[in-house]
């Protein structure tokens, strides 16, 4: 796939990774639409010539519809999902239990969401032409994390989430690989998202230098560049790629 020309959505696109993507895909010449609850993605859309529609990824049928009217010019050629939430939690804290509601509300963003918007937008490939000499419909790439193998103390619910899916990447490939559809997953490390950014610098620096090369927080560019790569690259399918310096986490 080039971008170049190539219609995408990008959920959870108002900022932070999603953000870097949107810039980076129009930037090489591709039609971006930003999908998220903030309308912080509004400003974004109009600051890289691009579309807001705001979306909420808990609600399936509002995934479909929107990604309907991303495909009214005949297309959607690539699906990135960005969307997520990260809260600490023990499975036993000082109130109890973890609240189920909190853990419930996790998957349905993290897990759930990603799975409504990819199905969603896999239906939409699985109807448009081929492209290329692989005869390619479409490509979707999903965001798992590191915490899907190393979830640490506070991060049962956000690591369950990431792990659903990372799992799902490859029989989701299977799935779609007859109708020329791929799948992968990017499993970020320490990245310098929003919620990162407002932490106090010295905790940035400490966090930075638990990365064994290189000793800092990835970049949201970074992730943008490895989504391209994904997007180009026809025989990435089916993986989970780490993207952490060769970060491996502690307990806490």
């Amino acid at each position: 796939m080039e971008l170049n020309g190539c219609v995408a959505a990008i959920a959870g696109g108002a900022g932070g990774l999603g953000a870097a993507v949107a810039r980076r895909v129009a930037a090489a010449g591709g039609s971006v639409t930003v999908l998220d609850r903030s309308e912080e993605g509004a400003a974004l859309a109009g600051e890289i010539g691009g579309s807001y529609l705001p979306l909420d990824v808990t609600d399936a049928s509002a995934c479909a519809a929107a990604l309907e009217r991303v495909a009214e010019g005949g297309r959607l050629d690539l699906m990135v999902n960005c969307a997520g939430v990260a809260p600490g939690a023990k499975t036993v804290g000082r109130d109890g239990a973890h609240d189920p509601d909190l853990f419930a509300r996790t998957i349905a963003i993290n897990l759930t969401g990603t799975f409504n918007c990819a199905s969603a937008a896999a239906a939409i490939m699985a109807r448009q032409d081929e492209r290329g000499p692989d005869k390619e419909r479409g490509v979707i790439v999903n965001t798992a994390s590191v915490a899907a193998y190393e979830g640490q103390v506070g991060q049962v619910a956000y690591a369950a989430s990431k792990g659903g899916v990372a799992a799902m990447t490859l029989p989701m490939a299977r799935d779609l690989a007859s109708l020329g559809i791929r799948v992968v997953a990017v499993a970020p490390g320490l990245f310098l998202t929003p919620m990162l950014q407002g932490l106090p610098q010295e905790v940035q620096d400490s966090l930075g230098g638990q990365v064994p090369y290189p000793s800092r927080l990835g970049r949201p560019e970074e992730f943008a560049m490895l989504v391209e790569q994904i997007a180009t690259n026809p025989m990435l399918n089916g993986e989970v790629i780490r993207l952490d310096g060769a970060i491996r986490m502690a307990p806490r």
